[in-house]
């Protein structure tokens, strides 16, 4: 039966309006996933075949897609940001409104996308006060059928050598592909997402098992020579290795 839905979130953060703006509407890929930058006006195209409902800069964007293609249990999805200056425009306070309708599964497909969005925001946070502006290379990949397995997200924090009492914001060395060593803060640990910060690079861990689908990672490198299709097939193998693959 389709539903509507709301996931909203406000936060500060220690960014300028401005800032904020340039990540949301064309620095996607420094946090969420790269995307087509919508057209600077209302009516304009948005991303995913969206239309762009409200457009201020930089204190109010909305998009809005009628039917949304490649997603069978959703038809509307709007995204809603306003942003307010803070401390005479140093920091920015921010309202995220996540809206819409599911047509199926919808108890599973809402607590995913209410948990993924306090992921992704963090991960906005951090892109924001250490990252922002710099040119990205990113990856997204998922593990492999066995990743799905009702355990699967506890093997990855294990097979990243993490002990279950390490403490978000703690320096650790991580095990990543080929036997690295990865100097790293871990910056967002929760049952369901692990999310590692290192001088260069953003690296999400997404226990998407939980809800039926393999486990997925998502790299965010910073670094000036940063090759994304080296990263997806570094961490392809590493995550094929967790799982036997």
């Amino acid at each position: 039966m389709s539903k509507e839905f709301e996931i909203a979130r406000e936060f500060e953060v220690d960014a300028t309006p401005q800032q904020v703006w340039a990540a949301v509407t064309s620095g996607t890929g420094g946090w969420l996933w790269p995307m087509e930058a919508p057209e600077p006006r209302e009516g304009g195209k948005g991303p995913f075949g969206s239309t762009v409902t409200a457009w201020d800069p930089p204190h109010r964007y909305t998009n809005r897609v009628e039917n949304v293609d490649g997603i069978s249990e959703q038809t509307l999805n709007q995204l809603d940001y306003t942003i307010e200056p803070r401390d005479e425009g140093r920091r920015a306070w921010v309202r995220y409104v996540h809206s819409g309708i599911l047509v199926d599964d919808w108890d599973n497909q809402y607590d995913g996308a209410n948990k993924h969005t306090d992921f992704y925001l963090h991960t906005l946070r951090q892109y924001l006060t250490r990252f922002d502006g710099r040119a990205v290379a990113f990856a997204t990949f998922d593990g492999p059928e066995a990743s799905t397995a009702s355990d699967a997200f506890a093997a990855v924090g294990r097979a990243l050598g993490l002990p279950d009492e390490t403490d978000e914001g703690a320096r650790i060395q991580a095990q990543g592909p080929e036997g690295q060593a990865l100097d790293a803060v871990l910056d967002y640990r929760n049952p369901y997402f692990i999310g590692l910060r290192t001088d260069t690079a953003l690296i999400r861990f997404f226990g998407r098992n939980h809800w039926g689908a393999p486990v997925g990672v998502s790299v965010h490198d910073f670094a000036p020579d940063a090759d994304a299709k080296h990263n997806e097939v570094a961490w392809t193998g590493w995550l094929n290795g967790v799982f036997g693959a």
